[in-house]
């Protein structure tokens, strides 16, 4: 078994390239028209039900991540995990009606002083075992150092100075409502009490509940989509994000987009002059 070890702390190697046990998931025009309700989303076929919003690709996986992400981690640092960073690859759009097929692996951890990170990959596919879409997730266990660590990280995203030189393509203003996070959490499937209970999330060490750093990502999604195409979710390729800070209800977000690339932009998203989201990449067809 290979591990590494810091102040207490063993993180366990051995379970990198594991994959979780598949698990099937049945989309329904229900369910997505929740998920786009729940994120504000204001594009006709997501809160119709017909196509689901980008991020909802997040929905038939949730449950296998953090399984994933303790086989390396150990569980009592369940508390100390937060959503570190988000990358989607879209090979199609899910739509009502889907028989989907999902399964995730860590594949790889780094630690250091301020924090420690395990990435996993996951795979959506449909019921002919084509690809739908392709996620790593970066869960990132605060205060925590896990030594060198081993295996592979996320593909690259980060944003250069060179990328905010230009002009906006677009810029986006939205606001959280103060109930965001009492919608998203049935519609996503998120329980984590830190964005439903005020004292679990002072406890944790965090100002107050906060907004899923996926639901703030939703309404990224949404603005890329409204502003750079359309609306057509069948054009999006990639979208990716580091959360910076977190996002507290009642918040408004301002969310600019910078083109590095034919069909290609930077962007990052502020929340009370500070940045909430950075190193965000969107990719169209």
């Amino acid at each position: 078994m290979t591990t590494s070890e810091s102040a207490g702390v063993v993180f366990d190697g051995s379970a990198l390239g594991e994959w979780t046990d598949a698990e099937r998931f049945s989309v329904t025009a229900e369910r997505i028209a929740e998920y786009a309700a729940a994120t504000n989303d204001p594009i006709e076929a997501h809160r119709s039900g017909q196509v689901a919003p980008p991020v909802f690709a997040v929905v038939p996986v949730f449950t296998s991540m953090a399984p994933a992400a303790l086989s390396v981690a150990p569980v009592e640092l369940l508390m100390k995990l937060v959503h570190g960073e988000q990358d989607f690859v879209f090979h199609r759009p899910i739509v009502a009606g889907d028989d989907l097929v999902v399964r995730a692996k860590p594949i790889g951890y780094v630690g250091k002083p301020n924090g420690s990170t395990v990435v996993i990959y996951a795979e959506t596919r449909d019921a002919a075992g084509e690809l739908v879409n392709e996620q790593w997730m970066t869960a990132f266990f605060r205060k925590v150092d896990a030594g060198p660590g081993e295996g592979e990280q996320a593909p690259d995203h980060r944003i250069t100075d060179a990328d905010r030189a230009g002009d906006p393509a677009a810029r986006v203003t939205a606001h959280i409502d103060e109930d965001q996070t009492f919608r998203y959490s049935p519609a996503s499937g998120d329980p984590m009490p830190i964005h439903l209970d005020d004292e679990i999330a002072r406890m944790a060490g965090l100002p107050g509940i906060i907004n899923h750093g996926l639901c703030t990502m939703a309404f990224t999604s949404w603005a890329a989509l409204t502003e750079l195409a359309g609306g057509d979710t069948a054009r999006l390729r990639r979208l990716a994000v580091r959360f910076a800070k977190p996002v507290l209800p009642g918040q408004d977000i301002t969310t600019t987009f910078w083109r590095t690339a034919p069909n290609v932009y930077a962007f990052e998203t502020e929340a009370a002059g500070a940045l909430a989201i950075t190193d965000g990449r969107v990719e169209f067809n």
